[in-house]
This record gives structure tokens, sequence and C-alpha cells, in this order.
């Protein structure tokens, strides 16, 4: 039978740019196999639904214990997250076991996908992801290979200008997004290796140690930026909720002062990342999505 990739991830690449995601597509399958030979491991099935940006195959290794192997095309950047589990070493973030490839696939060990943080109270769910929100900020690695916040937030603030002339309604959104977004790039207070897209579903439940942080998108810039995206998860609760604005101003406040973080770069941080996501959800007809996040924008 056919290779047939996940649904979730073949939608959400249709979402970008191509970039080579269709070749990648097609030739998914073969990838996966030469991946796994490479290792010498044995596919037992593939994750589904999966993510949004990459394959995961649960596999055994040749002494037959589990282990998870990882594809994702290149415009996902596999070999920095390579660089970045390598540099963590398994502190605080999923192990790598197939250190020195170097072939867009990732040998990691085997949590427990079905157990994230936010399988908790929303309350036990920020404390034990800030916990292992701080684990991970250590100093950079000499040579990185990542980018650093001013160059993926300078990327992400030109396709939000170019939005505004077909989505003329959320300007005066962008306009703050991106004045707070100057002001922060101006004065960063530290350079930390950070995940890049932390949220609650990024953290799993491990064997090792309770909770383990997966699918980084490294980046390397100040505390702040990393923990804006905790801010604004479960943000279809908040909206719903009357008291929506008031708990995420206490939510920022909390997590500023538990990570000593400076609360007023953790809110400018919060409200650009919201705008970005809000306008490229809108982007690509994810009308939903981009309402919930541009309102919660708007209480920022």
């Amino acid at each position: 039978m056919a290779f047939e990739p996940p649904q979730r991830l073949v939608n959400a690449l249709g979402e970008v740019r191509d970039d080579g995601a269709s070749a990648w597509l097609a030739d998914l399958g073969a990838l996966l196999d030469a991946a796994a030979a490479r290792r010498a491991v044995t596919v037992e099935r593939v994750h589904v639904p999966g993510g949004r940006s990459s394959l995961v195959a649960q596999v055994r290794t040749a002494d037959g214990s589990p282990a998870v192997l990882k594809l994702a095309p290149e415009r996902f950047r596999p070999e920095a997250e390579r660089a970045a589990l390598t540099h963590w070493d398994g502190f605080g973030a999923v192990r790598l076991l197939d250190a020195g490839m170097n072939d867009g696939a990732l040998l990691l060990e085997r949590l427990h996908p079905e157990i994230s943080v936010r399988t908790l109270p929303e309350a036990k769910a920020l404390l034990e992801a800030a916990g292992t929100l701080r684990r991970l900020w250590v100093d950079p690695p000499a040579g990185r290979n990542c980018e650093t916040v001013p160059e993926r937030t300078g990327r992400q603030a030109t396709a939000m200008r170019a939005s505004v002339d077909a989505f003329p309604e959320v300007a005066p959104l962008v306009d703050a997004a991106l004045e707070a977004r100057d002001e922060l790039v101006a004065s960063a207070p530290e350079l930390r290796l950070l995940h890049g897209t932390f949220r609650q579903s990024k953290v799993l439940a491990g064997e090792r140690t309770p909770w383990l942080a997966v699918g980084p998108d490294p980046v390397v810039g100040e505390c702040a930026f990393d923990l804006a995206r905790l801010v604004r998860d479960r943000v279809e609760d908040l909206i719903g909720s009357p008291s929506g604005p008031a708990i995420t101003r206490r939510r920022v406040k909390k997590l500023a002062e538990s990570l000593d973080v400076e609360q007023e770069r953790l809110r400018g941080w919060t409200l650009f990342r919201a705008v970005e996501s809000g306008v490229r959800a809108l982007r690509v007809g994810r009308e939903r999505d981009a309402e919930n996040l541009l309102e919660f924008a708007g209480w920022l």
C-alpha cells in the first residue's frame, strides 16, 4: 500500500509557501524508510493526527528500545532543532539519540504524546510549563545555527506590514505590535537559547523525568520572547470567559514574577506574537483562530 502522510500535516503544509513541501510530501514514505534504515530502527507506526510541521513515527531500535523518528522539511529548520537538542542534552528537553546524523531526521527518546502539560488543571499546567521552560534558558552554543529574535521577528514584521493592504481592519493592532517590537529589540536584556514555539502542548510526560519539552524551533534572544507564547495558552477559554482580560493581565504578572522577567517586556512580546499569529491566520483563511488571537491582542 502506498504511504499516506497524516492529513493534518498535508493541510498545514498547504497553508505555507511551497518551498519544496510538495516534493517532500511526495517522497515522505521513501524518506522515512531511508532514515530508519540509516539508524537501524524498525518503524512501528506513524503518529496520527501528528503535528503541523513534521512526521513523527514510533520506532524500535536494534536492541528493542522504544524511540521516535521525526522528519521535517528543510523550511522548518530540523538541523537547528538538532543543534538545540544536542546542546540541552536531555536537560528539560527530549533527548536526541542519533548525534552526528545530518539528514533532516531526528531519532528521539520516546515520551508519552497522549499526556501533555495541557491535560493538567490550568494553574498546575502553567506552573509545570514554566518550570520546564526555565531549564531550557541556557547560554547559546558556540557556532549556533539558529536565528536571533530580531532576525525572526524582522521577517515576521515584514509579512505583517504587507498584510495590512489586504486586511486594513488590523492596521491599528499591527502598528501597536510593530512599535512594541522595535522598542524591545533595541534593548534586549540577555541572550539565551530559547525554545521558540513553547506552549503547554509542547511539554510531554517522560520516564526519566516527569515533563520534557519537544518540538523546539530554537531562537537566540531574551527570555520574555519565549514566555510570551505561554501567556496566551488556552486562548479559546480566555475568549469565552467574561473575565478574560483580567485573567490575561494576572497571567502576565504571575509568569513574569515567577520567571524573573520584566512584566512590561513580557506584555510587549505577548502583544507582538499574538498579532503576528492572528494576521498569519487571516492570510491562510483560519478566520476563527484569527478572530480569537486578535481579540486577545486587543486586551494587551
